[in-house]
């Protein structure tokens, strides 16, 4: 899993959108890249009434985890099955065509934090090996294929953690010979690398507190940069040592609470907090340097400026920033300033945290609200341009026993199939024609 230059993304995206055929995997968090962008073609233009009739399900217990897949296997962790005596939380593979469950890991765990309803990190899968994060930092290496354990760690333990009030969700992000995770760590430890085969310490850095939004890889001039939204500040890394490359503060007004991933576009990249407003940064083209462009925050979590994310990952699409605010609210922004051009309320019925989470797929978006509805949708300046919706999933109720419960967890879409997850069952449902 490469880094990508910043410079080439959108030209990426384009070529890779026009040109590569249905067969992509979607072994990390967000996507090959972490950007949320599927680079398929031959998908169904137009979603069935109704419901989308699903291949499979199986049974799963509670998580907030998003699916992720490779090598023809879909992987998910929860908080067991419900049943167990002992909290557990698991870690599980099914078959990515059948359902099949090929194996499963299951681990005690004490939960000391808010919204108990299981592990929130997806799992990474990187050449033959799955690396999974629970929610209170228990940190295992498994042959992806046999869930045999090649090694594991107890990070809250070894590193004393600053536990985050909803504990360890980023996920796993693996760079050359190491596995890179946000620790939480006392002192300088927020940020840790492991050497993917052994587990061993590489390096550790960030006397900061963690946050919940995962980390990402860029490139600026030839050197690749680590980019962490921390509980603190958003800061740019050396992957190889952890050296801080450039940091611009962004001190929580309430608490840490950034959730979603930055998004980068060009020399741009952009983050989104529910307390604390957004913030667009410029990133140096030939070196690793940043610089703050504007940040805006509005007066409390319903008078809000510019964007206000909770869970709802925001995107740049050309000039504009897109994105949902704290209470469900699509709003489009101008790059430049942060102006909000328009909002719009279709999307998601409108609720505190209200979720789309959104996959780019070329020029059009493919969303699922927390009512588990499919949409496939275009936004642009002019507005939101719904274009087809359909249920895929139902929402449940052990993340959010209110308002007909919630889907909060992200999906993820592979080989022309989506995979998706709520607190009892993984689905999933073809997005190619004739083969629903």
């Amino acid at each position: 899993m490469r880094p990508y230059t910043i410079s080439s993304i959108v030209l990426l995206s384009a070529v890779c959108v026009t040109t590569l055929a249905v067969g992509e995997d979607w072994p990390q968090w967000r996507g090959t890249h972490r950007d949320a962008v599927l680079r398929e073609t031959g998908l169904i233009k137009e979603l069935p009434a109704g419901k989308l009739q699903h291949k499979w399900s199986a049974p799963i217990g509670a998580g907030y985890s998003g699916p992720t897949v490779a090598d023809g296997r879909v992987y998910v962790t929860d908080h067991g099955a419900g049943n167990e005596e002992k909290e557990v939380e698991r870690v599980l593979c099914f078959d990515a065509n059948t359902g099949q469950e090929l194996w499963k890991h299951s681990y005690d765990v004490n939960y000391t934090i808010s919204y108990r309803a299981g592990p929130r990190a997806s799992v990474t899968i990187d050449d033959g090996k799955a690396y999974s994060v629970g929610a209170m930092g228990n940190f295992f290496c498994f042959d992806a294929a046999t869930g045999e354990i090649l090694w594991k760690r107890d990070l809250a333990a070894d590193y004393n953690a600053r536990m985050p009030i909803w504990g360890i969700t980023t996920a796993p992000l693996v760079y050359e010979d190491t596995v890179i995770q946000i620790a939480a760590g006392e002192k300088d430890a927020c940020v840790v690398a492991m050497d993917r085969t052994t587990g061993k310490e590489v390096w550790h850095a960030l006397d900061e507190r963690a946050g919940y939004s995962s980390p990402i890889l860029i490139k600026q001039g030839d050197q690749d940069v680590l980019v962490c939204w921390t509980g603190e500040s958003v800061s740019g890394l050396n992957p190889k040592n952890g050296d801080v490359f450039w940091s611009i503060p962004m001190l929580p007004r309430n608490m840490p609470i950034g959730v979603p991933t930055p998004v980068v576009q060009d020399d741009k990249l952009f983050v989104s907090s529910f307390y604390d407003g957004s913030m667009l940064i410029r990133l140096d083209r030939d070196k690793p340097a940043a610089e703050k462009l504007w940040h805006r925050v509005g007066v409390d979590e319903k008078n809000t400026d510019a964007l206000h994310c909770m869970i709802s990952n925001p995107f740049i699409k050309g000039d504009y920033i897109y994105g949902v605010d704290s209470y469900g609210e699509m709003r489009c922004l101008d790059l430049a300033t942060g102006d909000r051009v328009w909002e719009d309320q279709n999307a998601v019925n409108r609720a505190r945290w209200a979720t789309v989470h959104t996959i780019r797929h070329g020029e059009s978006e493919i969303m699922l609200n927390e009512q588990g509805e499919l949409i496939f949708a275009t936004v642009a300046p002019d507005g939101y341009h719904e274009h087809s919706r359909t249920k895929l999933i139902s929402p449940t109720r052990e993340q959010l026993n209110r308002r007909d419960g919630v889907v909060w967890s992200a999906p993820a879409i592979a080989n022309g199939f989506i995979y998706a997850r709520n607190d009892k069952e993984l689905v999933c449902a073809s997005l190619l024609p004739d083969r629903r």
